[in-house]
């Protein structure tokens, strides 16, 4: 990829070396380790997919995804279909534990139904650490090497975020998961969160709207802080993009889908996108996407394509 001074830099702040997995050191016990989990450039997406869930996360291995992300709400995953998926691989060889890259979430009760993985009458402390033993039962793992808070509390960071919070930081230094992140959340939760504690997110993974200039405000409190921003609904919420004569334009051009043209964008301006086809073949082509030429030009045309021209940087 051609890129400008400016984007290659970023990235390599990001990747260490443009185009390659980021890696972020560990941390067990409150200590750093050697452990160093690869975060891969590319992330599949277990939500919603109930009955196929086992066979399609075995697929995405087999298609060549290296990174896994899912949820102990029931309401929206079937996480333990995932874990199931994963035996399967491993049975299979197509993976093994060491390859892959595995996020969970903990969910608040009000983004749950009545199938909870933790006591509601526990304090909120306990449920996550219930919720974190529950999704480890669930992936056949004794560790995550992500734990997301799904969604903060209400619209501004609160006290209950900050409990849960601390108590995700305890699982962490237990060795049960290996990094945190918040996902859902507003510019102000995170300029709230940073102020209240003393470590901030390695993940904020959020929906991502052309229209809103691609989250650009939290893009951009994420690139300050070396945080890496995981882009979801990259397709599905932009419509308008995806179907825009630009990107039909920089698709035929590289011979490539609209979708891998979208993508590579993300990826371009230091996302880690996700997504959640079912379709082997959309399975491909996503990861190829890493594989599409875009010059700087054309990636902020994308980036100004449906928001106001303010500035990136």
């Amino acid at each position: 990829m051609a890129e400008g001074s400016g984007l290659a830099d970023y990235r390599r702040s990001l990747t260490g070396v443009s185009g390659r997995p980021w890696r972020l050191a560990a941390c067990k016990n409150g200590a750093m380790t050697d452990a160093r989990p690869a975060v891969p450039d590319f992330l599949y997406g277990t939500a919603w997919k109930e009955e196929r869930t086992a066979a399609l996360t075995e697929l995405a291995l087999r298609m060549g995804f290296r990174g896994i992300d899912t949820a102990n709400q029931r309401r929206h995953y079937f996480e333990a279909g995932v874990g199931q998926g994963l035996a399967a691989a491993y049975q299979a060889g197509v993976v093994t534990r060491g390859d892959l890259f595995l996020q969970t979430k903990f969910t608040y009760q009000r983004g749950q139904d009545h199938r909870l993985p933790y006591d509601p009458a526990a304090k909120l402390s306990l449920q996550v650490a219930q919720s974190l033993a529950s999704s480890l039962e669930h992936l056949g793992t004794d560790y995550v090497d992500s734990f997301l808070l799904h969604g903060p509390a209400g619209y501004e960071w609160t006290e209950a975020d900050a409990e849960v919070w601390e108590a995700m930081a305890r699982e962490r230094d237990a060795g049960r998961t290996r990094l945190l992140g918040v996902s859902n959340v507003s510019l102000l939760h995170l300029e709230q969160m940073a102020v209240a504690h003393s470590e901030v997110p390695a993940f904020v993974q959020n929906r991502c709207f052309a229209r809103l200039g691609w989250d650009r405000a939290v893009r951009r409190f994420c690139r300050d802080r070396k945080i890496i921003y995981q882009g979801f609904s990259l397709l599905t919420a932009n419509p308008e993009a995806l179907h825009h004569p630009l990107v039909a334009k920089l698709a035929a051009r590289a011979r490539a889908t609209p979708a891998q043209v979208l993508f590579r964008f993300a990826q371009s301006v230091g996302m880690l996108p996700l997504t959640g086809t079912s379709n082997a073949e959309h399975m491909k082509q996503d990861l190829a996407s890493r594989d599409v030429d875009m010059s700087e030009e054309e990636v902020r045309a994308i980036e100004f394509l449906a928001a106001p021209a303010e500035s990136a940087d």
